[in-house]
């Protein structure tokens, strides 16, 4: 392996080992698409430079997860298909993490983690769709006291409009690809959430957990006394 103060060239991979100090998150490795040695060594190596905290790989297959495993000092996470290696930064603020159903959980755990492994302190809402209004109504207090807010939902999408129009914490919203046909694999509840009456609704890409989880710590994180 050879690098510079940014960069970690593994031959198949160039490893930003600057992006800490850049956004002061660490890179994450996205799993799909490469094989477990390859997460395996990336992962190493971005443990090996931000030893003070967790580093965070997505997506992974069962056979990548089972080499990831071998790692010291390793979690896997089964539900969200990701792992991390190293502790997990001391919290600051809150996000709550709202999904409308159990089959949405992969993509809520997804984005709780990754609010996690970027620094904020996550509660979870789960089974909250809008079939039955009463459940989330039953949840305001946990909602108004987030500093930021993920909902997560398929089929028409409608639940970040409901939350949305219940509060006024920060929301994103994250389309999963759950429904029957017309749902055409998460395109109609993106473009409900895009289209929400709502305002202040933003909306990531369909099952990008992790990229509303990433941004709502960071709201979390600004929103926390210092």
């Amino acid at each position: 392996m050879s690098h510079d103060d940014r960069t970690a060239d593994l031959g198949f991979a160039r490893v930003d080992i600057d992006r800490a100090h850049r956004t002061g998150d660490p890179e994450v490795v996205y799993g799909a698409g490469k094989t477990p040695e390859q997460v395996l060594e990336i992962l190493a190596t971005l443990h090996e430079r931000h030893p003070g905290r967790a580093v965070l790989a997505t997506r992974l297959s069962d056979e990548a997860m089972a080499a990831v495993g071998t790692l010291s000092g390793a979690t896997l996470h089964p539900v969200a298909r990701a792992a991390t290696v190293g502790e997990l930064p001391t919290a600051r603020g809150t996000v709550a993490v709202v999904s409308a159903g159990t089959s949405d959980a992969p993509v809520a755990a997804e984005a709780a983690l990754s609010a996690q492994v970027h620094g904020a302190g996550v509660d979870v809402i789960r089974d909250v769709g809008v079939s039955g209004l009463h459940r989330v109504l039953g949840e305001r207090d946990r909602i108004e006291a987030a500093d930021c807010l993920i909902v997560v939902a398929g089929m028409e999408g409608a639940l970040p409009s409901v939350v949305g129009g219940l509060t006024g914490v920060p929301l994103v919203a994250v389309p999963t690809s759950i429904g029957y046909g017309a749902s055409f694999g998460g395109l109609a509840a993106l473009l409900a959430m895009l289209n929400s009456c709502a305002p202040g609704v933003t909306v990531v890409n369909i099952d990008n957990g992790y990229g509303a989880g990433v941004f709502a710590a960071r709201v979390a994180r600004n929103a926390a006394p210092r």
